[in-house]
């Protein structure tokens, strides 16, 4: 009897997965323990293997193709065998595909979708149908019944949705839109720079169409999922339709002139487009754009700038920070203030006038600010919190790192030491490189030192993960880099998350000492 084969969730945060590859085709063989299919997931991309013996009968979606957690993936059954009712309605015999064991990435077991058997002939719990025509009647006096089809926007290729490119991401504002509606757009092209609570990262379009609609300007905001864009064919998609569903639930009528509006009708969550992974973009945009990274295009701001004056050092001719930092004007205007006048003695003192009534302004609070309001604000109030201070001689770490940069091939720092000093101690004291679970307290055996950087948006915390295993050199090279890419605001998820412990250092502002927060979940 053919078996179908569910999209697994295989990480805790995983909502859709992206066929990367497939490496059986429909009427191959199959063996137990050959590779199905590789699944790009929000953390990693894994692959498949398959738990049976059988022929592969059916695929759910081809490469590049997305299908949200416990969609059909594929049916494994005997040569020929009908399987026309399990791909309209499979719930026969329901399996999840069993996790290669590789370099990829692992996923324990308390990740993976459980197996459920049912009888043959009957169904199982699992109901995968989604998107069914249904009847919906118009009002009095109106046309008569029409047929409409109830619209899964997540389903549909047209559709991108606002992406989850952090663990604590809610939602994002739009920082800029590099494509405008109309524009030809082609697969890796930078479609828009979206603001998270931790970086600024470029989305890349995972297709080739015409951006047809932008669900938001810049400066908004959208929630994780909701409708970011349409990119399509002219004239062949249904902007209005999309956009209707995806704000109140319409359902797209079919037969007649008249649309009936109906909920949507789906069990499945909302999926994402792949997001980019931040990289700079290496070709020139067709509408002639200056390609800047977001701090040198703030810093340009800032400063009075016009970035098409300047020569960009960066990959593909970028403009860095750096070449804002370094950037002179050929013509520089003085107007020093060369005359001062002498101050009159006051016969008396007048009455005071203000100049201007009370007033204020309103600064809106960063994505990354408000994350870490709600998470320390979590932290102060659900874990234990108590401090202690000591004072150490450094007269010893001062000599010994003057004698490490003699021959490191990267300066170390104060920094790096503690880094390092904190990593030993925790490797010594392994009860104290734990986190407050509410009922149970984990202990962890990796040891990963975060250490807080201050931005302009407010605070994040690079993550030197392994840290006792690592030289003072390697420690410093890895820091030095990512506090350049914290901030430029080029951090990625993996590189600030799974902290242990963190360091937090106030030392170069002359602060002896002060009361920090726990960060989650150290």
């Amino acid at each position: 009897m053919a078996e179908v084969i569910l999209m697994p969730r295989l990480s805790d945060t995983m909502t859709e997965g992206v066929i990367a590859a497939w490496h059986k085709k429909v009427g191959d063989t199959v063996k137990k323990g050959d590779l199905l299919a590789e699944v790009e997931t929000d953390k990693a991309t894994m692959e498949l293997e398959s738990y049976k013996d059988g022929t592969l009968l059916h695929i759910g979606t081809d490469k590049g193709g997305k299908l949200q957690v416990n969609d059909l993936l594929a049916i494994i059954g005997a040569p020929g065998e009908d399987v026309s009712s399990l791909v309209h309605s499979p719930q026969s015999t329901v399996h999840s595909p069993e996790i290669a064991t590789s370099n990829k990435k692992q996923v324990s077991g308390n990740q993976q979708p459980s197996t459920a058997k049912a009888s043959e002939g009957k169904p199982a719990s699992a109901d995968l149908s989604a998107g069914v025509p249904t009847q919906a009647k118009a009002p009095a006096g109106k046309q008569a019944t029409a047929t409409v089809t109830a619209i899964d926007i997540s389903k549909m290729d047209e559709v991108v949705l606002m992406p989850r490119l952090s663990d604590t991401m809610t939602e994002g504002v739009i920082a800029a839109w590099h494509k405008n509606i109309g524009d030809t757009v082609k697969k890796g092209d930078i479609l828009a720079e979206i603001e998270t609570d931790k970086a600024t990262m470029e989305l890349e379009s995972y297709k080739n169409g015409t951006l047809l609609y932008r669900g938001a300007e810049k400066g908004e905001k959208i929630e994780v999922n909701a409708l970011l864009s349409i990119i399509g064919e002219k004239g062949k998609v249904d902007v209005d339709a999309i956009v209707a569903a995806a704000k109140g639930g319409v359902a797209m009528a079919q037969g007649t002139s008249d649309k009936a509006q109906q909920p949507v009708t789906s069990s499945q969550q909302p999926s994402f487009a792949k997001a980019s992974e931040g990289k700079p973009a290496t070709t020139t945009e067709g509408n002639g754009r200056v390609k800047a990274s977001p701090l040198a295009k703030k810093l340009a701001k800032e400063k009075g700038i016009d970035l098409k004056l300047v020569h960009g050092t960066g990959d593909g001719g970028r403009i860095t920070k750096d070449d804002i930092d370094n950037y002179r004007p050929q013509t520089i205007v003085d107007s020093p203030q060369s005359v001062q006048k002498t101050p009159q003695p006051i016969a008396q003192v007048p009455a005071f006038t203000p100049g201007a009534g009370e007033g204020y302004t309103d600064t809106p609070n960063s994505q990354m600010r408000k994350t870490i309001a709600h998470r320390l604000g979590e932290s102060k109030f659900s874990a234990p919190h108590f401090y202690l201070t000591m004072e150490f001689n450094m007269d010893n770490a001062m000599s010994a790192r003057a004698q490490m940069n003699e021959f490191s091939p990267v300066k170390i720092s104060f920094q790096d030491m503690l880094i390092k000093a904190c990593a030993m101690a925790l490797r010594q004291h392994p009860a104290v490189n734990s986190s407050w679970m509410g009922d149970f307290i984990r202990t962890y055996q990796h040891i990963h030192i975060g250490s807080a950087v201050a931005v302009p948006e407010g605070l994040i915390v690079p993550v030197i993960k392994f840290a006792d295993q690592k030289s003072f050199s390697q420690i410093a090279a890895e820091a030095k880099e990512l506090y350049g890419k914290a901030k430029e605001k080029k951090l990625q998820p993996h590189e600030f998350t799974g902290n242990t412990f963190t360091i937090s250092n106030l030392g170069m502002m002359d602060i002896e000492e002060f009361t920090a927060i726990i960060n989650p979940p150290d």
